[in-house]
């Protein structure tokens, strides 16, 4: 089939991704498996054989009609036509046999242009985190936001999707993926990405304000923090914040780790109680 501009669909056509993003899984027969998007089955088929179930989700239908007809007689695999992001993927297989339910990996070559809400439905929110989540999520996803999921304080790809996602999860690039690894080409570089969801070590006493300092915060990088906050923070207490720190008063946002994130949080929180 051809890739249909309106699904974003690009073909992953090379062996050594396709292997590499196996190999990152880290994949056992005790593992199920949820692949998002799963187009002509490249990936699908290296997958089935490695794990104890696999729940692919598809929108495309005439795509569904291939895969059932490809992989329909595999017992351990099995297929949801519906989008992912309104799809609930539990209650969809209420009827499905034991084997197919909790699914602890995800494993996907995902639609670019709506990888936000999907890491959003995987990891959940600053304020509201994934209560059952993941073992761990490999995807495969455009370079330039791979590069910000995984950025360090002060780079310049941190901003505020590195806080939301490193607040809930360890992130790491696996590696880069050429323009010409698919069919067709897409404008952009990719990358493959491994997530691994943990316990917070330092969990901000309240989310939601952690979550809206961070939206704020970030609003515009041009300007030293103080100024993007000056709306939400009185300017002395930030000041005595950041000399505690041991932060420069001109400091910008993407200068702050998560943990400074967290501590800024709490602090402003508990004065403004």
């Amino acid at each position: 089939m051809r890739p249909r501009k309106r699904f974003a669909q690009h073909w992953l056509r090379s062996d050594a991704v396709l292997n590499k993003i196996v190999e990152a899984a880290q994949l056992s027969s005790s593992d199920r498996v949820l692949e998002i998007g799963p187009g002509q089955g490249v990936l699908t088929r290296r997958l089935f054989p490695e794990v104890k179930s696999l729940v692919a989700v598809e929108l495309d239908r005439d795509l569904c009609r291939k895969l059932a007809q490809k992989f329909g007689d595999i017992e351990n695999f099995i297929l949801l036509q519906g989008d992912f992001l309104a799809l609930d993927v539990p209650e969809a297989l209420n009827v499905a046999p034991e084997i197919f339910h909790h699914q602890n990996k995800v494993v996907a070559n995902i639609p670019y242009n709506i990888t936000g809400p999907i890491l959003e439905k995987l990891l959940g929110k600053i304020a509201k985190p994934n209560p059952n989540p993941y073992d761990s999520i490999v995807l495969l996803v455009q370079k330039e936001v791979g590069d910000r999921l995984c950025a360090k304080p002060g780079s310049k790809a941190f901003g505020a999707l590195s806080v939301r996602v490193q607040y809930l999860a360890d992130c790491e690039i696996v590696c880069s993926v050429p323009r010409k690894a698919f069919y067709p080409p897409p404008k952009v570089e990719s990358a493959v990405v491994k997530l691994t969801p943990r316990n917070i070590s330092t969990p901000a006493e309240n989310p939601k304000w952690l979550s809206t300092l961070v939206k704020v915060g970030f609003a515009n990088k041009r300007k030293m923090l103080r100024n993007n906050l000056k709306s939400l923070v009185d300017r002395d207490r930030l000041m005595e914040f950041f000399e505690k720190q041991n932060l420069e008063p001109e400091i910008r946002a993407e200068r702050l780790s998560v943990k400074d994130w967290v501590a800024l949080s709490n602090e402003i929180d508990s004065i403004q109680r």
